[in-house]
């Protein structure tokens, strides 16, 4: 039978692609965003956070024990963003009762109330703090990026799942796993989100899993996205599964908008989409028209991949035992487009028609047991009166269907802002459930640690600990005793033309960190960014005579290219 209007497969449907264009970001400026961590126990415990890190009478701050992990994470945070911590278990609210910027006294506040060990942490209560989160209001201009460490797998990973499904248009995840027990969740919500997932084997590499990870956080967003349509009287449109907030460089977007009701004046043959956002401060507008006329053959190939993708929206809420709307919606959906879900199943019905038909069906999906009273028929084995099976036609990538074909029309409409082919790269596929994951895959592919070694992270994590969150750093002997070289020695051999001694302090810095028989650059490009940005707003013209004084203090050979000279 023909689907009545207003179905999933009665009505015509849109489907659009969003992939702005959007330029590589200057490292080291000012950059919005909203970073939350929650930590824990497990992470605290490697961290090693010291309980009484301060600045007191404007000395640096005092560091005990190797807490470089979180050290790095903070510390390379960009000016202009803002951050909160939770550390789930010891409290189900944040460090600060909502994000704060990024400034110095804050983070030296929040780093002085982390507890210093596990022990005075409880249950992990990882649901009750993502609530807490998704209960704050988020910051207007900063794309919200979560950072979640997790030891296992939480008791509650089905309402975890759904909790955070259903705020995935709002937010991204980055998942950090100390077990193979939490990967497939991690994966999932990751995923979902359009963040990461990765499995740390050891407490040595979490500094070098946790920068990379930041470096792809802060990439440039497309942020504010909204979508307004322009269509004749008498039609309205509806994008299943909501439009996400933000968009990021490298990544893109796609959406199925069903057009309902009926026009009133049937001479308008096209209508207008507007697509909105932000970027870097400025308002970008671009509009596309499509036809209303019917196109594609008839097969509803685009409707089904629209009944697959609010499948897979639906899923995590109507396996987590919320309620039974969304499992019956689900149940809905999957009986009306053919596609299966973890509720029905298909079913091989063995005549002597079919016999052929029925062995292969067998071998090549495996029957669940039926939750409902009707079966979803596999596609492969529809067949017109009186015949025997055909192979289909239809071309949907890994599902199939049985439902007849209706007549009605298909409006498939591609939105692609691009400025090259190769800058919409395709994502992962998802995964619809949280059983299936290829553990080998997962661990592997989390086991590339580029030119980082815990050397160099040792070496390099007490000059980090002395660095202003501007990207500066004080002239003080506590960074004398890490260049090694007499407080006294450092101030005697400054330029003449200094006016700051924290300008010649964060040259001889950054010129440390760039030493020949050093790999440092790597692990500390954000630190070094933001020191670079401060110095070039400050003596951008007398960068070249401090770089000299630096080289022949130090006696290495640093180029004027590292401070963009």
């Amino acid at each position: 039978p023909i689907p009545p209007p207003g179905s999933l497969l009665g009505d015509p449907m849109v489907l659009v692609t969003l992939a702005p264009s959007i330029p590589e970001a200057v490292p080291g400026q000012c950059q919005s965003g909203e970073f939350i961590f929650l930590l824990d126990s497990t992470f605290l415990e490697h961290a090693q956070v010291p309980p009484q890190s301060r600045a007191q009478d404007g000395v640096e701050e005092q560091i005990d024990g190797k807490w470089d992990s979180l050290l790095f994470l903070l510390k390379s945070l960009p000016l202009g963003c803002y951050f909160n911590i939770y550390c789930y278990g010891a409290m189900s609210v944040g460090i600060y009762p909502q994000s704060v910027e990024y400034t110095q006294e804050n983070l030296t506040e929040a780093m002085r109330r982390i507890p210093s060990t596990s022990s005075s942490l409880g249950d992990t209560d990882l649901l009750g703090t993502l609530r807490s989160i998704y209960n704050t209001p988020r910051r207007r201009g900063h794309t919200r990026q979560l950072f979640i460490f997790m030891a296992g797998l939480p008791p509650d990973k089905e309402a975890i799942a759904a909790e955070v499904c259903r705020h995935r248009n709002s937010h991204r995840c980055f998942f950090f796993c100390f077990s193979e027990d939490s990967a497939a969740l991690a994966m999932a919500l990751a995923r979902e989100t359009g963040g990461e997932a990765t499995y740390v084997s050891s407490d040595n590499r979490m500094t070098v899993v946790v920068l990379k990870c930041l470096k792809q956080a802060l990439k440039p967003a497309a942020e504010g996205v909204s979508l307004s349509w322009t269509l004749p009287c008498g039609l309205e449109v509806e994008v299943l599964g909501g439009t996400p907030q933000s968009i990021f460089q490298d990544q893109h977007s796609l959406l199925y908008a069903q057009i309902h009701g009926h026009a009133q004046d049937t001479t308008v043959a096209k209508g207008v989409m507007t697509l909105q956002y932000s970027l870097d401060g400025q308002d970008v507008t671009h509009t596309i028209e499509f036809p209303l006329c019917s196109q594609g053959d008839g097969r509803l190939a685009g409707h089904r991949l629209a009944a697959r993708c609010l499948l897979k929206r639906l899923l995590p809420e109507a396996t987590s035992g919320s309620g039974d709307e969304p499992r019956h919606r689900a149940v809905e959906i999957s009986l009306t487009s053919g596609i299966i879900c973890p509720f029905t199943s298909y079913v091989g019905v063995r005549t002597s028609q079919r016999v052929t038909w029925y062995r292969v069906c067998e071998s090549w999906l495996a029957l669940r047991r039926l939750t409902n009273g009707i079966a979803a028929l596999p596609q492969r084995g529809a067949c017109s009166k009186g015949k025997g099976p055909k192979k289909s036609r239809d071309n949907v990538p890994g599902h199939c269907t049985g439902v007849e074909r209706g007549q009605l029309p298909v409006i498939l409409s591609t939105l692609l802002f691009t400025s090259s082919p190769t800058a919409c790269k395709l994502s992962p596929p998802s995964i619809s459930s949280l059983k299936y994951v290829d553990l080998t895959q997962f661990v592997l592919r989390s086991s590339i640690l580029g030119r980082w070694s815990i050397e160099a992270i040792a070496e390099c994590q007490e000059l980090v600990a002395l660095q202003n969150v501007d990207g500066s750093w004080a002239l003080s002997s506590g960074l004398a005793s890490v260049l090694e070289i007499d407080e006294a020695e450092i101030k005697g051999k400054m330029p003449g033309e200094a006016t700051e001694p924290s300008i010649w302090a964060t040259v001889l810095a950054v010129t440390w960190l760039n030493r020949n028989d050093k790999c440092y650059q790597d692990l500390c490009e954000l630190l070094e960014a933001k020191a670079v940005t401060w110095l070039c707003s400050r003596a951008v013209s007398q960068l070249d005579k401090y770089l000299e004084a630096a080289n022949t203090l130090l006696g290495s050979s640093v180029k004027p290219s590292v401070f963009r000279l």
